[in-house]
This record gives structure tokens, sequence and C-alpha cells, in this order.
């Protein structure tokens, strides 16, 4: 899927001879990315013609997917009629896998999320079968009318042509074939994304405004383990089956790290800069002290930290060290325009940030531009957000 950006949409407008769809897919990017606006205001902004805009716009109101919200002011004839997406209507199901738990959410068009709830993820393919297949029925059976798609995000490698979730390092699973098996249950058509390039694609269509007009990022997910995802041209690169951008298992030092790596080495980046090895960094020096710790937790030692505990502090700087390491890195290979983090990290934003531009920068030439490192906008859950842009973005998305 290939992001419109609405600053180059006259160079992307198809005329009579092309697809009436490319034209219809960016009179909806207008309503989405510039609402309240009025059919007058895209016809001018696009060339598009009047009669084409008041056709495409009805096309879309019968769809359910924008609506009118009122009159604006007068430039000197009547008052146009306002425009907007339509929300309150559930259009997406995201189901988003994490090692620890499993969230399934409904959303409208704009992402808004309507319903959630959560479970325990297993370690058992087949009990996850049942849990995702029976909560996805449930759904369907609250909402007849909905004609829903659904997008699932997982903590491993997977393939959007087959729909297959080839492996899933930390169950070791292979070949999970959980979107096929939706589809032949419920007949919903099925959109399955590595974590991290979901995550990436959320940035793209639901992140910062910043964000949204940039068409070459990386994301970096820090989790249980550490996910990145490449935007290149405003579309996800990938490479061969779906195995771009697992850098979670680049080397970034030496000697033994705090816990080892979900391939089995105790030298990559997951190693180091992980939620996991954060919390056990912790916990070992702990140990070397002989003091005791309720800790158990990467969100309990974030909010440890912002409490004025030293040694979470001294911990979590450590880990914004290999963090930087890592997108350092990334940077000197791919070269991005921005460089984007997400996770619970985000949340101490002010305690790493710097460290993360110091060792970063240490990477860029003196005479190229400096690459923006920033914290994620899509909050606590950005995987649940990806799961949900991989059928929303279809909908605004050229083919």
């Amino acid at each position: 899927m290939k992001r419109i950006y609405l600053q180059n949409s006259k160079e992307q407008i198809a005329r009579p001879t092309t697809i009436r769809d490319i034209n219809k897919k960016i009179v909806l990017n207008y309503v989405r990315d510039r609402s309240p606006i009025s059919r007058a205001d895209i016809a001018r902004e696009t060339d598009l013609q009047r009669s084409t805009v008041s056709a495409i716009v009805e096309d879309l109101q019968n769809e359910n997917l924008i609506e009118e919200i009122g009159t604006g002011a007068s430039s000197g004839g009547r008052k146009p009629t306002l425009l907007k997406l339509k929300t309150g209507i559930p259009v997406a199901i995201g189901v988003d896998v994490t090692p620890s738990h499993t969230t399934i959410a409904v959303a409208d068009l704009a992402g808004n999320i309507l319903e959630q709830e959560t479970f325990d993820t297993s370690s058992s393919m087949e009990k996850m079968n049942g849990e995702i297949v029976g909560r996805i029925e449930k759904i369907i059976a609250k909402y007849p009318n909905i004609e829903f798609e659904v997008g699932i995000s997982v903590p491993g490698i997977a393939d959007q042509i087959s729909g297959n979730v080839i492996f899933v390092p930390y169950f070791h699973w292979n070949n999970w074939n959980i979107a096929q098996l939706i589809t032949d249950k419920t007949g919903l058509s099925v959109k399955i994304e590595n974590d991290a390039n979901a995550i990436s694609l959320a940035e793209l269509w639901f992140g910062g405004e910043e964000t949204r007009k940039t068409s070459n990022f990386i994301t970096v997910l820090v989790a249980e383990g550490i996910g990145t995802g490449i935007i290149f041209e405003g579309q996800i690169y990938r490479g061969e089956n779906g195995a771009a951008g697992e850098f979670g298992h680049m080397i970034v030092g030496g000697g033994k790290a705090p816990v080892k790596c979900s391939c089995g080495s105790d030298d990559c980046w997951e190693a180091r800069a992980s939620e996991k090895a954060t919390v056990a960094r912790y916990l070992q020096e702990i140990a070397k002290e002989n003091s005791g710790t309720n800790i158990k937790t990467f969100l309990e030692l974030i909010e440890a930290a912002k409490n004025g505990d030293q040694l979470a502090i001294d911990v979590i700087k450590e880990t914004s060290h290999y963090l930087a390491i890592g997108i350092s890195n990334l940077i000197i290979g791919i070269s991005p325009k921005k460089v984007i983090v997400s996770g619970l990290i985000t949340r101490i934003w002010d305690l790493i940030g710097e460290e993360l531009e110091k060792v970063s920068q240490r990477s860029v030439r003196g005479d190229l531009p400096k690459i923006k490192i920033i914290a994620s906008s899509l909050g606590d859950k950005p995987t649940l957000l990806g799961s949900l842009s991989l059928v929303l973005a279809q909908k605004f998305a050229l083919s």
C-alpha cells in the first residue's frame, strides 16, 4: 500500500483514461486530512471538476465513509457544505499478539477504538486459534450488518501473500496459519504483519502530522524484544519473505548480556536494549547489593525511575546507551529522515532522549542533515493501532 501525499496530489490525479478509484482515494484523503472541507475546496486543490468531486463525495457518503457536518463561512456566494470522515461506526477488527498478552479491538474509520478485550497469550497455537477465532465470531454476531476486515500484528515473521506466520521466535512457532483459519471460519478478509512493520504503517497514517508527511523513516519498537520497521517512499519495506528489519539480532556488544536474545545469542541488540534485558539488568544489580525489590516488570521499573530510584535510573540509562548504538547503526546503513522510538520506554523520554541523540549523531557526517530521533505519538499500545492500520490504511492508500 502506498500513501498518498497531498502536497503532490496534482501529480497523482487520475485522468479519465485511468482508474476512477485513484481520484476517489485522493478525495477521501482530503476529507480525512483537511476536514472540515467543502467540495469546492477539494476541487480547487486537486484540479478535479466540481461535478467529478460531487459524484465521488456521493459515492463515499453511500459507503458510510464520509458525512456532511453543516455549513462553513461564505466567500460571497452560498455557504459551502462541510465534510468529514464518518466516525463511530465499526469497520476494522485488530488482533494484537504480543508475547505476554493479546488484544482484540474494534475501530472506526478514523482509528478510534470503540471496544477492546485482552487475554493472556498462550504458548499453544491451538489454544490461540480457538481464543482469537471465537472472539472474532462474537464481534461479528454483535454487528451483523458490518462488513469487517481483520488486521493481525505478530511478534515474528509474516508472509503477506500467503497470510502465514512463518516464525514467532518467542514461542518457537512455525507456520502459524491463523489468517487462513479466520477466513475459513468467518469469511472475513485478513491482513497479517510483523509488529514493527505494523507500527510503521500506523505511524505513517495515524502518527503526528510531521511523521505522516515523511516518506522515509524507521520505527524502533522496544518491547520483549527489539523490532524495527522501515518506511521507504511511503511504503513498508519488507524484503524477501517479509524478513527485512530484523535488526534486533544485530551485534551491538561483546561479553555477557543480561539475558539471551530470542535467537539464543547474548550479543544481539535485543539482549541488551529490550524491556526484558533492562529488568534483568536491574535485578542483577539488586542481587549484587543483597537488597530486595518488588519490581518485576518494565513498567514498574519505569515508575521507580520516575520516582527517583537511582539504580533504576542508571539501569535505564545503560539501556538507552545500547539502544542508541543500534539506532546509530541504522542511521549509517539506511540514512532515514527520522527514527521513531515506540513502546513503554517513551514514557521516560526526558531520561533517554539526550543519550539517544548524543550517541546516534556521532554516526552522521558533519555535512549531512541531522537525523531526528523522536518518541512515538501512538501511545502505550502502538502494536494494537498497528494491527488496525493494516485494515484502515487500505481505505486510503493507493494499491
